[in-house]
């Protein structure tokens, strides 16, 4: 509340130059409520601030895309190249304070240098109680029919994961490849957030425009390569479901992001890492590998084979599988692991 209301002050009585625009984009629907009973939402509206629909479409480059080739200064947490919605943007993080400052005076501005006193801002010793607004759930049980338009399906299913992994590396991902990178947010995807097989069309085409089609027409597993920090970003877990859905069954990498990691996993696709990491060079697109004996990926077996059959080599990968991951992998992640714990027993459970 504290980042519209120190804002709210700092423009009280002034106004944005007509070339500037100040975007306000409150996170929930309790915060809107807040700054309108308290007079902040006026004083922001007085200085020529545009009001954007609450939740976290500034971020996710749902509106608010700014022009190509002009500077934007954000308070988002992202500043991925195309986060925001235009490809061509210059984005800058920042405090709510130097955003404030900086659409008052038309370019980047330390708050600090303007001719105000800091705005006092105390914090309310109660916030507006929504729950009139919510629907509890029914004391008895009844059948609820769930209404679901054309472009909301239910999730693929996912098959166990079969003893050998053999197939292209359809992709050599370099360093620092985001969740952005894997699956963008913005106009064109979000739509088809709850529909897996529309929205594994924009896997990876940011990055390569070509995966999707060559994904389809593969009929074996998919390996990835990437190197360090694979799936840091936003913990969006479509950017695992999709790709297993597209056949990727394992990805080898000089390191994963945690909660991404934790996601492919969910998924059921293998995670390794590279005992030398200058074994990454070794790899080039497409080079068909194996993968032997998934049955002897156990919590204690540390060090496995991989075989480049292209290039006629041996690359040793690290396995940090905890048991109980290694078992979801097996079964095809966690929702048939789960399913499997219900019915009391994980033996010869398939696919569900």
């Amino acid at each position: 509340m504290r980042d519209f209301s120190i804002p709210a002050r700092m423009v009280n009585g002034l106004f944005v130059p007509h070339e500037v625009s100040l975007d306000i984009n409150p996170a929930s629907r309790q915060l809107l409520h807040e700054l309108t009973h308290n007079g902040d939402l006026e004083k922001l509206l007085g200085a020529g601030a545009y009001l954007h629909e609450t939740g976290c479409g500034g971020c996710i480059g749902m509106g608010q895309a700014p022009a190509s080739g002009h500077n934007s200064l954000r308070t988002v947490p992202r500043n991925f190249p195309g986060r925001s919605g235009t490809k061509e943007d210059s984005v800058y993080l920042c405090s709510p304070e130097t955003a404030t400052a900086s659409a008052l005076k038309g370019k980047i501005t330390d708050p600090r240098n303007l001719d105000m006193d800091y705005p006092v801002f105390e914090e309310p010793e109660h916030l507006m109680d929504m729950r009139s607004l919510l629907e509890p759930p029914q004391e008895i049980p009844v059948k609820v029919e769930v209404r679901k338009g054309p472009n909301i399906k239910p999730l693929p299913v996912l098959e166990k994961m079969l003893s050998v992994i053999e197939g292209p590396a359809l992709l050599k991902l370099e360093d620092n490849v985001s969740t952005d990178d894997i699956i963008p947010g913005g106009a064109d995807a979000l739509p088809y957030w709850s529909n897996v097989p529309e929205l594994s069309r924009f896997a990876f085409s940011n990055v390569d425009e070509s995966f999707y089609q060559r994904a389809l027409s593969t009929k074996e597993d998919i390996f990835l390569v990437a190197g360090n920090s694979l799936g840091h970003g936003s913990s969006r877990e479509h950017a695992s479901i999709t790709l297993r859905y597209l056949g990727v069954r394992c990805v080898i990498a000089k390191s994963v992001a945690g909660l991404y990691r934790k996601n492919l996993i969910d998924h059921g696709i293998l995670i390794l890492t590279f005992c030398n990491p200058s074994d990454f060079d070794a790899f080039s697109k497409d080079d068909q590998l194996q993968f032997y004996d998934l049955s002897s990926c156990t919590g204690g077996n540390k060090i496995l084979e991989l075989r480049n059959v292209t290039k006629g080599i041996k690359i040793w990968l690290e396995n940090d599988l905890s048991q109980e991951e290694i078992e979801i992998i097996k079964f095809g992640g966690r929702i048939n692991y789960i399913k499997g714990l219900l019915r009391g027993s994980l033996e010869d459970m398939g696919s569900f």
